[in-house]
């Protein structure tokens, strides 16, 4: 892609929390910053990600062309790069996938979007893949806590619409990415609420007991949708997984889920504002 195409893009990811309009409209992407393999400057590139359960993975398409793109070759040389995925900005060590593990992989993109077979289809290059592993990182990229919040929240809620469409368009059976979103988005919200219960409720315990009741009904709700993300594990992991069933377990998960969410940011937020 020409660089002020990718700059307009970057532009808009930045100013949008990861949002952007055009051909990448409702699409998983990243911010990929790698150095130069032979400049040894910054270089950021948009990158269209999967997940992944603890990492993600990118695929160096370059659309189907001839040559691997400069952000593949540059991790090659050195495989740290910073992430931006819209809510956080992290550091992350690149492995290049090989043998079963990368053909298993490109698989499971395929089944889930074809277009990359027809990428693979265009090119004589075996198109590479690779998992881009957290090793550093830092708080939201917000101005303050109460916007922290309202960031990663809504960073749930994207992904849950993502999964709620991805099921919607599966057809008659549970394809094995569809099955990794899911379990991962899963993962994520256990991590979230587990890190909410043991950090900042406990915080607000000691610094404002008036706040007692609404952080008991938090808790309460978190555990109400620990047993939904468990129930909506077990759907997916089942080898002969009903989409219909998911879809349910689905959207009874995102109902209860937007509740708690709006309750806690309207509870919270000024809180965090103020205190911040």
């Amino acid at each position: 892609m020409p660089n002020d195409f990718n700059q307009q893009i970057i532009d808009e990811f930045r100013a949008n929390a990861g949002r952007v309009g055009g051909p990448f409209e409702g699409a998983r992407l990243i911010l990929l910053t790698t150095t130069g393999a032979r400049s040894g400057a910054p270089h950021t590139t948009p990158v269209g990600y999967l997940p992944d359960s603890d990492r993600i993975l990118v695929i160096a398409s370059a659309g189907g062309g001839p040559k691997h793109p400069d952000w593949y070759h540059n991790l090659r040389a050195d495989p740290l790069a910073t992430v931006e995925d819209g809510v956080f900005t992290y550091q992350a060590r690149a492995e290049v996938l090989t043998g079963d593990e990368r053909d298993a992989v490109f698989a499971r993109a395929v089944e889930a979007d074809p277009g990359w077979a027809a990428y693979q289809a265009k090119t004589s290059r075996v198109i590479p893949v690779l998992a881009l592993h957290q090793v550093a990182g830092g708080p939201p990229n917000a101005p303050s806590w109460g916007a922290a919040l309202k960031l990663v929240h809504d960073a749930f809620r994207r992904e849950l619409a993502l999964i709620r469409d991805e099921v919607d368009r599966s057809g008659a059976g549970l394809g094995a990415q569809l099955r990794v979103n899911c379990l991962t988005v899963c993962q994520g919200l256990h991590h979230h609420h587990t890190n909410e219960d043991d950090g900042m409720f406990a915080a607000l315990d000691g610094q404002r007991p008036d706040l007692a009741p609404t952080l008991a009904r938090l808790r309460e709700e978190h555990q109400r949708i620990a047993a939904l993300v468990a129930r909506l594990q077990q759907v997916v992991g089942a080898p002969d997984a009903d989409p219909a069933e998911v879809r349910r377990e689905v959207a009874r998960l995102t109902t209860e889920l937007e509740a708690h969410l709006a309750y806690e940011e309207e509870q919270l937020i000024p809180v965090l504002d103020a205190t911040g």
